[in-house]
């Protein structure tokens, strides 16, 4: 069930958190020695904090939308007492003494946590693997990946695990997990949702945001979530709206723009097929959409990895100097890698990126929404270096993060909606992309599809 429709529920005192939890805990249970979505989980916490809403509930202290709610955090999150890994047995006994803002802001909105979920080594990656704490599988296909780096994230809430997750993007690590397990990924615009407590990969191009099984869910924990935070120097003063109003199921006079250079990159016919299916049905339901150009999209790719591996490189260096040898092989090469960047390569990326962002601005003022592939490909098997795009062989990372990585370096709003699925049953995704703070257009767009397709109501086979 949705955290729409169980707060609903709850709100009218027809199902009770106790219930909830409950009922959750017991999935966990059946579903997790298959997925691995977790690296902690709090079983008993969570009964306690449940009969404590009951309690509140019953009193006529009810807080809202998410009070009794279960939220699963990536576990870079950091949670007060509650062991905050980043994904590496390196920091296996590290205990917050304070939550970070999100944490915090779910825990006023009457939220309970569920535990902190598994993800890729210090967010770098975007396939889901991890040595650690082991490999995230994907709920359609146990031997296929979650994507990454929000992949315990995913599958927790793909198969029923978690009523609301949350994830953290850099480079798509909140669209590509989504896209693959067949949810609803939202990355905010930058400095929408604090960053403030959160282990950082790359502090220029990191975003906070929901994964669910909703776009009301997504609208829901934005309106808890968003908002300005003085403790991170990157937190937007910006007026926050409520994201329900938003869903109105209406796209009419919407103008989507199709950059061709999406559909020109290497792509999975089947993928193909039912992105351009979806663009067609929003056309049919009144959204005016023609293709667009998008030039620098084929620079993204080095833009975003110059960017990324300077800053990573700048934050975990005394890491990577005193426990390099802990770290997973591929996360200690592209720390390492990081370590050649020039200060003039680095300067000469931002500068491309300031191209980049103008472009796409540019884009978008002549149409209000960018609309493609969230994935060029379905989830690739676990551990796999390459995969077939169509009639093109590429690497995994680069294929995971072709469609992904350009709405961080300019910081765009872009949700991954599921489309459709694969003749083997994998998801696919469609990823819509706005204007800066323009959430509430992304999250229209994306509910009116989702209300006229049935992707959405479909449960892996667990």
């Amino acid at each position: 069930m949705s955290a729409g429709d169980l707060s609903k529920l709850v709100e009218k005192k027809e199902v009770s958190p106790v219930e909830i939890i409950d009922a959750h805990l017991a999935r966990i249970e059946a579903t997790e020695p298959v997925l691995n979505s977790f690296i902690t989980l709090l079983a008993e916490e969570s009964r306690t904090a449940a009969r404590q809403a009951e309690k509140d509930i019953q009193a006529g202290r009810y807080k809202g939308p998410l009070h009794g709610i279960p939220v699963g955090l990536k576990d870079l999150y950091n949670t007060a007492g509650v062991r905050t890994t980043s994904g590496s047995k390196i920091f296996d006994n590290f205990i917050p003494e304070e939550d970070c803002t999100v944490a915090a802001k779910f825990h006023q909105a009457g939220a309970i946590l569920l535990g902190k979920l598994n993800m890729h080594q210090f967010a770098y990656g975007p396939t889901g693997e991890n040595p650690d704490y082991g490999h995230m599988h994907n709920p359609w296909d146990p031997d296929r990946v979650t994507g990454g780096s929000s992949g315990g994230s995913g599958s927790a809430a793909a198969a029923g695990q978690c009523t609301i997750t949350t994830g953290s993007d850099t480079g798509g690590s909140i669209r590509i997990p989504a896209a693959l397990c067949g949810i609803v990924g939202l990355k905010p615009t930058y400095g929408l949702v604090s960053r403030w407590g959160l282990t950082a990969l790359s502090w220029s191009l990191d975003h906070p945001g929901p994964m669910v099984r909703t776009v009301e869910d997504a609208a829901i924990t934005m309106n808890v979530i968003a908002g300005h935070d003085p403790k991170d120097v990157a937190s937007a003063k910006v007026e926050i709206p409520d994201y329900t109003t938003a869903l109105t199921g209406d796209v009419k006079g919407l103008r989507i723009g199709m950059p061709k250079e999406y559909f020109d990159a290497p792509l999975d016919p089947q993928v193909r097929k039912a992105v351009l299916d979806a663009i067609s049905l929003l056309e049919s339901m009144g959204a005016e959409v023609k293709e667009v150009s998008f030039p620098m999209f084929e620079q993204s790719q080095a833009i975003s990895s110059t960017v990324l591996m300077a800053e990573a490189t700048a934050y975990h260096r005394d890491l990577l100097e005193k426990d390099g040898h802990q770290l997973y092989e591929p996360v200690r090469q592209r720390l390492q890698a990081g370590l050649f960047i020039s200060a003039a390569d680095y300067l000469r990326a931002q500068q491309a990126r300031t191209l980049l962002d103008q472009e796409g601005r540019r884009l978008l003022d002549d149409v209000d929404l960018l609309a493609g592939p969230t994935e060029p490909v379905t989830a690739p098997e676990i551990l796999a270096a390459r995969v077939m795009a169509g009639e093109q062989e590429i690497g995994v990372v680069g294929a995971l993060t072709q469609y992904t990585r350009p709405y961080n370096i300019n910081g765009f709003p872009a949700i991954s909606v599921p489309c459709g699925f694969s003749d083997t049953g994998l998801p696919i995704g469609l990823q819509l992309a706005g204007k800066p703070f323009d959430e509430l257009t992304v999250l229209r767009a994306a509910h009116a599809y989702e209300q006229a397709t049935d992707w959405h109501t479909r449960r892996p086979p667990l």
